[in-house]
């Protein structure tokens, strides 16, 4: 009875340590997904490049989902499970924020809880049209049969913005029209638009793997600097160029345009598995930024790893925050080490140590959110 009831133990123990095991090894990489873009947008390689160059070797297994653009995100990142990170235009974000502010319940209830890791890099608007347009400037698409972007894409929030902005008035319904990026340029190209508004950053695999021969069909308008409507756009949006090193094969001039700021965006959570995990994340953004910046999309470059202050209605995630303020900092010291003689770079990062064991506390240590 004794040998049966030790077989028993021994035999549940087993099973006790290959389940645990199993566990081990399912938990080796966390699941996690980021929403982005169109399959041929920018937001799909920045997410891309987040997966193998961030997410990796942070041990979290990411999985980069296409989407029709940043509203659709938005609602993504609040509701769909798994998906712990968005790419966001920032007059997306902010329309979400002042629909709140308006008293908007459902607006409040999807953006409030939402937090920004970081600002990625500006997105130049693109304002097509077909080569023979006698339309040579952004200013004057006013009362023009417009391609506006998917709803729910942030295209479709930019164009209507600028829009609103330029003109004071709404588009008018007959006149925007909601298509794809692709389907907005063979539309205008056979004469159905006037206009086809699309965002994305340069260079755009949209334009890059273009036939040529469509290409030459159209041409970009240009944003003029003494134009009333351009300065009332410049409230909002920022002047930009749109290179001709970006698309040697198509434009032949520099082309002034508006810019609107790309975020990442993740949600307040509060368990600490999540926190752990996203900390994590932080942690290896700053580590490997140097790489995104040489092996990932042009726009990195564009990239500064910081966190400038934000507007009302915005937060930062703090526990990620901590986490790349602190690896920022330590950045910017071993940068200025290099500058010093060595004996006062230790002195210098000994002192750095020292501040970063004192400021972590009992509570955070528990929280994972230091060492």
């Amino acid at each position: 009875m004794v040998s049966s009831k030790i077989t028993r133990w021994a035999m549940a123990f087993l099973v006790l340590c290959g389940l645990n095991g199993v566990g081990q090894a399912l938990a080796a990489d966390v699941a996690y997904k980021i929403v982005t873009g169109p399959e041929r947008g920018t937001y799909i390689q920045i997410g891309q490049d987040l997966s193998k160059w961030v997410a990796d070797p942070a041990g979290i297994d990411l999985e980069v989902l296409a989407s029709k653009g940043s509203a659709e995100n938005v609602q993504r990142m609040r509701y769909e499970p798994n998906v712990k990170f968005a790419l966001v235009q920032s007059d997306v974000y902010q329309a979400y924020v002042d629909m709140a502010t308006s008293g908007n319940a459902d607006a409040g209830k999807i953006i409030q809880p939402l937090r920004l890791i970081m600002p990625l890099y500006d997105e130049e608007i693109y304002f097509v049209v077909r080569s023979d347009s006698p339309l040579k400037y952004i200013h004057e698409i006013k009362d023009k049969n417009i391609s506006v972007g998917l709803i729910g894409s942030g295209t479709a929030q930019s164009a209507a913005t600028l829009y609103r902005l330029m003109f004071g008035e709404a588009i008018p319904e007959q006149n925007a029209q909601h298509f794809s990026n692709e389907d907005a340029l063979a539309k205008l190209i056979v004469r159905k638009i006037d206009v086809a508004i699309v965002v994305a950053g340069q260079p755009a695999k949209l334009f890059q793997d273009m036939n040529p021969e469509l290409l030459q069909q159209i041409k970009l308008l240009r944003l003029d600097p003494s134009a009333p409507e351009t300065a009332r756009a410049k409230q909002t949006y920022f002047p930009a160029t749109i290179r001709t090193t970006s698309y040697p094969n198509w434009i032949q001039e520099e082309t002034p345009t508006l810019t609107v700021k790309a975020f990442l965006v993740t949600y307040d959570y509060g368990l600490k598995g999540t926190v752990g995990t996203l900390t994590k994340f932080a942690d290896s953004l700053c580590t490997n930024f140097d790489n995104l910046q040489a092996n990932g999309h042009p726009k990195w470059k564009q990239v500064h790893l910081e966190l400038p202050a934000l507007g009302r209605g915005w937060k930062y995630y703090p526990p990620m925050e901590k986490r790349l303020r602190s690896c920022i900092a330590h950045r910017t010291a071993a940068a200025a080490a290099d500058a010093t003689p060595k004996s006062a770079a230790r002195t210098q990062a000994d002192t750095t140590q020292r501040v970063r064991k004192q400021a972590c506390t009992a509570q955070e240590k528990v929280l994972m959110l230091c060492d």
